[in-house]
């Protein structure tokens, strides 16, 4: 009996080592799976902060981007109130110049045109520039304006410019006033 008890005192003894040996084993893995957690979660940190910086950077590229398209677009319509304000001066010039015209002073008919020459001139200088609609041409609801419909002279004509009532001007790529025109139906 004596070698039965020596015998379980030794496994028992044994069991507590092996116990012991595999708590310090699993200790250690789970000091290692806590650092490796903390380096992962580290990493992770780094990497939103890394995609959170990209971004910032894409956004105010973009709005540097934004800024300088509206400084320049700025420049070129500064002085697009003016030039609208001129367009109906310009129209009246058109209108007197029909009329001088048909008067039999030549002189005052050539004074004038030249004035208004030179007003139309100095306009297409700041970048106002006619819009060219003819009788015939295709109606387009994105570039006209339809005062009214009238019935077509022919077949051909539905959908086209009859009449132009009122000239159309740009300024660069913007319209800052839409011909007003007559279509068929």
């Amino acid at each position: 009996m004596a070698k039965k008890d020596k015998n379980e005192q030794e496994e028992v003894i044994q069991d507590q080592v092996t116990e012991q040996e595999t708590a310090e084993t699993e200790a250690v893995e789970q000091e290692e799976q806590e650092e490796k957690s903390v380096e992962e979660v580290l990493a992770e940190d780094l990497q939103k902060e890394k995609d959170k910086y990209l971004r910032l950077f894409a956004e105010f590229e973009n709005y540097k981007r934004r800024t300088a398209k509206e400084r320049i677009e700025l420049f070129k319509t500064a002085g697009e109130g003016v030039l609208k304000d001129m367009i109906p001066v310009l129209d009246d010039f058109d209108r007197a110049i029909l009329e001088i015209v048909k008067s039999e002073d030549q002189q005052l008919s050539e004074g004038v045109v030249l004035i208004h020459n030179k007003l139309r001139n100095t306009l297409v200088g700041k970048g106002l520039l006619l819009m060219e609609v003819n009788a015939g041409d295709t109606f387009n609801a994105d570039e006209h304006e339809a005062v009214t419909q009238i019935p077509a002279p022919s077949d051909d004509m539905k959908g086209k410019i009859i009449d132009v009532i009122e000239k159309g001007y740009k300024l660069g790529d913007k319209i800052v006033r839409y011909p007003k025109v007559v279509i068929g139906q």
